[in-house]
């Protein structure tokens, strides 16, 4: 086949020299980050940059898969645009073939494509043992937005196995749990991410990850996949000690390996474990037109497998084409993670491989900490770390590495508040401007303190701009704001551009002033017509200080977010759905009998939720009040899944049913919720009342969680679920039922007056100064004298309560807001139609790719 004109590398056209030509294969991060850095370097645009794509999608964050779980799509995993003008991008075009000779690139489709420089960012693929039934269908790997798709896809119920008990295994196990199953995680280490930490901190991250709802088998390996004799589906594994596990979903994360099938088909050389050998340069050992970057390089006989490696060795890629001499020399390995809402982190030689190296521990069981700090032979020097359950000083610890210790071991994994300052009062402020701060993009103090002294950067998302800190993995976003203060430079607190202040601020505002609508809040104290933000938020506020206004009246409607405006959530097919409360999810057989009836005669989908309650989906605008009338009237109430408010009380059955239960949780769970119904909030809030210690109703997974003793109840708070768990943390133990109560209210009043906007209670407790011990001070000890001003608000809001839903049903003009068109108010909408799957209606709009997501 003849080679056309336009790609042959270093062609003349008369009139003009046509451009020297990089062929980059794979568009992944680091591809892409490669691209990024040749075009800002290439001012005089030397070069021209084809890029081959396999995958049909620009590139993503990988990094950030596992957030699309938590409501990310690929819109906004995808990394910014490359200048079209420059880059020449083929999507879904796989190289099939190089020939070296002639410095052509064959793609899938026939086409050949000549270069000047070839540089492969093929990256690795999936490792998955060859274990009998491993291909077995409902057997997946976890790399992809496809692979996620795919996963979602067929999940519904019963147990999920993931195989590996590392970072992507734990990811994974996490995604299998949002997705409503049991996960179970299967690891042939000792302990969980043998890789980043050691037997310590392993067998406390399996402590952690236990209590979350995974089950961890260490020390075992799979004997096979176990399939359906019908349909030859997955539907379990084997273990090695003949343990069998039942799952319709089983996950590899295994590992990976170089994928560089490519390059040896190339006849390039190629590492003992994979990956194309490369010299400082990263160029091929082999050939000198041809550079590997990534994971499907080897570098001095090491596959990196994490992204930052990967850009350091695209920039330096990048910067020898544009004529400089970078070098790689290697890369900093470190990385803070939250898995399963736990923090671990590990940075240096955290296994203390150094010889002669020294250990100092801190494994703390109250706090569910642990911490180890590597240091020389002479206890002058910080080497390395790992830090499990607490990982706050990462930042800081990090950053010491190779440095001289500015305090005592001990201290420097002390809690924050134990007695001695700490670090020391070393912290961000002592460490050298050589100190490496964001190890993603090698960015270092010196960097950061350029950026904001010179005034290009006077916050975090100035400094990520100038600096690219904070861009890849974000746990230095923490620091960016630490050194911003260092600095000098004040962070502003308002809500937004119109209002000047912050939520708290406006909360003491409106309620000092007697302010009763945003236009007088707007007009007396802020500029402009308000926003999307800051609307939503005085209306919440608004609600919390005037609970018997409802929150349709006047202007207030207008406020609303979609949800709040109809009382009811919003579905993607524009039908709603309806949520009657059940407090303490204890219902009487009558009132499930309406709730079936009510479904049945207007067609509604219906699903349990997690949270003890029953939701009815598919109702159209116009039904929502005919289906509020019917289950009003058999005493049912709004149970405001719709907006930033109480949620649910779960319970168990307690002392009255269960032969564990030392206390009444479902009697408790029912006042807690009858009393907290329609609070407003910052963010949504959940309540969990366990009867005994074994902790059915996941209370420590609530913002406020109780659980019964012998002597009385303990209360823990600031726990959530979601994409990043967090448990609750113990406030007070072994109190009263009057005094268990009187706690919460303060707790729940105290977070509403200082919390920010939608700031959940675990971030509001975290962000605190003096954290827990703080709160205790407050709203237990009143050190601030507020506890009666807190009780008083609580009264108020118990007082004042009024059910939305039958406030709608009794006044004509709330009533005229539901309706689909205004000239037709009782029409339906033609748009919206259903197909039926397992006996239930869905929606019947047509999916986009990655709408299953």
């Amino acid at each position: 086949m003849t080679v056309p004109e336009r790609t042959l590398p270093g062609k003349t056209v008369p009139g003009k020299t046509v451009p020297k030509r990089v062929v980059v294969v794979g568009h992944g991060m680091v591809g892409h980050r490669f691209v990024e850095a040749l075009l800002a370097r290439d001012t005089a645009g030397a070069w021209g940059i084809t890029v081959l794509s396999e995958e049909p999608r620009p590139a993503y964050d990988r990094v950030a898969l596992s957030s699309v779980f938590d409501g990310a799509d690929e819109m906004s995993l995808r990394l910014p645009a490359l200048d079209a003008a420059r880059v020449d991008l083929r999507l879904g075009v796989r190289a099939e073939s190089v020939d070296r000779a002639a410095r052509v690139v064959r793609t899938g489709d026939g086409e050949r494509i000549g270069y000047d420089e070839l540089v492969l960012a093929t990256g690795s693929y999936p490792f998955v043992p060859p274990v009998p039934g491993h291909d077995a269908p409902g057997c997946f790997v976890y790399r992809t937005l496809d692979d996620l798709a795919a996963i979602k896809k067929l999940c519904s119920s019963g147990a999920g196995v993931v195989i590996g008990g590392g970072l992507l295994g734990l990811e994974a196990a996490n995604a299998l749990r949002l997705l409503g199953l049991d996960p179970h995680v299967v690891e042939m280490a000792p302990h969980l991410m043998a890789v980043q930490v050691d037997a310590g901190g392993g067998a406390l991250l399996g402590r952690l990850v236990t209590d979350l709802g995974v089950t961890v088998h260490c020390g075992i390996g799979t004997a096979r996949v176990l399939t359906d004799p019908a349909s030859g589906q997955a539907s379990g594994v084997e273990l090695t000690d003949g343990t069998v596990i039942s799952a319709s979903v089983v996950v590899f994360a295994t590992g990976v390996r170089p994928r560089d099938q490519l390059a040896r088909d190339m006849g390039v050389a190629i590492g003992p474990r994979g990956g194309v050998v490369v010299n400082e340069a990263c160029r091929s050992v082999s050939d000198e037109r041809v550079w590997a970057i990534g994971e499907v390089a080897c570098a001095d006989g090491v596959v990196y497998g994490l992204v930052a490696p990967g850009y350091a060795m695209a920039e330096t890629v990048a910067d020898r084409l544009a004529g400089g001499a970078a070098a790689f020399s290697g890369a900093d390995l470190s990385a803070k993670l939250k898995l399963l809402g736990v923090d671990v982190a590990s940075f240096g030689d955290a296994h203390g491989r150094t010889p002669g190296a020294l250990c100092v521990t801190l494994n703390d069981p109250v706090r569910r900490a642990y911490g180890k700090l590597v240091i020389s032979d002479d206890a002058a020097t910080l080497l390395g770390g790992i830090l499990v359950g607490d990982a706050g000083r990462y930042p800081m610890l990090r950053a010491l590495v190779g440095s001289p210790l500015p305090a005592d071991p001990s201290a420097l994994l002390a809690p924050e508040g134990a007695g001695a300052s700490g670090d020391g009062g070393a912290g961000l402020a002592g460490l050298p401007d050589s100190a490496q701060v964001c190890s993603c993009n090698a960015v270092t103090k010196g960097d950061l303190l350029t950026a904001i002294t010179s005034g290009a950067a006077r916050d975090v998302a100035g400094l990520a701009a100038c600096t690219r800190a904070g861009t890849g993995c974000g746990s230095c976003v923490p620091a960016l704001k630490q050194l911003l203060g260092v600095a000098g430079v004040a962070q502003s607190t308002a809500i937004c551009e119109h209002l000047r202040a912050s939520r708290a601020e406006l909360y003491e505002i409106i309620g000092g002033a007697g302010i009763r609508t945003f236009t007088e809040l707007i007009t007396r104290y802020g500029r402009g017509r308000g926003c999307d933000i800051c609307k939503p938020a005085v209306a919440s506020i608004l609600a919390s200080l005037h609970t018997g206004d409802h929150i349709l009246d006047g202007e207030r409607g207008a406020l609303q977010d979609t949800n709040d405006r109809h009382l009811a959530n919003m579905q993607r097919n524009g039908t709603y759905s309806v949520v009657p409360r059940i407090p303490g999810g204890e219902i009487t057989p009558a009132k499930l009998m309406v709730i079936a009836r009510v479904a049945e005669d207007f067609g509604l989908y219906t699903k349990i939720t997690g949270g003890q309650r029953i939701d009815l989906l598919g109702a159209r605008l116009e039904q929502l009040p005919l289906i509020w009338k019917r289950l009003t009237d058999a005493g049912f109430e709004s149970g405001h899944a719709y907006g930033k408010a109480l949620r649910t009380v779960k319970s168990c059955v307690g002392s009255a049913w269960c032969r564990y239960g030392v206390q009444d949780s479902v009697g408790l769970a029912i006042e807690l919720e009858l009393r907290y119904r329609g609070l407003r909030s910052p963010h949504k809030l959940k309540g969990g009342v366990s009867g005994c210690a074994r902790e059915c109703a996941e209370a420590r997974s609530k913002d406020f969680g109780v659980i019964a003793t012998e002597n009385g109840w303990n209360l823990y708070v600031g726990g959530n679920g979601g994409f990043r768990p967090r448990h609750a943390e113990l406030l007070v133990a072994d109190v009263p039922t009057d005094e268990l109560i009187t706690i919460i209210d303060r707790f729940l009043m105290f977070y509403i007056r200082t919390a920010d906007r939608l700031q959940r209670t675990a971030a509001w407790i975290e962000s605190m100064d003096g954290g827990l011990e703080h709160l205790r001070d407050v709203i237990v000890a009143d050190r601030l004298g507020i506890c009666a001003d807190l009780d008083a608000a609580m009264a108020r809001h118990v007082a004042d309560y009024r059910d939305e839903w039958k406030a709608v049903l009794a006044d004509p003009q709330r009533l005229a807001r539901f309706a689909s068109f205004v000239n037709a108010p009782a029409a339906p909408d033609p748009a919206i139609s259903f197909t039926v799957e397992r006996g239930q209606k869905i929606p019947n709009r047509p999916l986009l790719p990655l709408e299953v997501l």
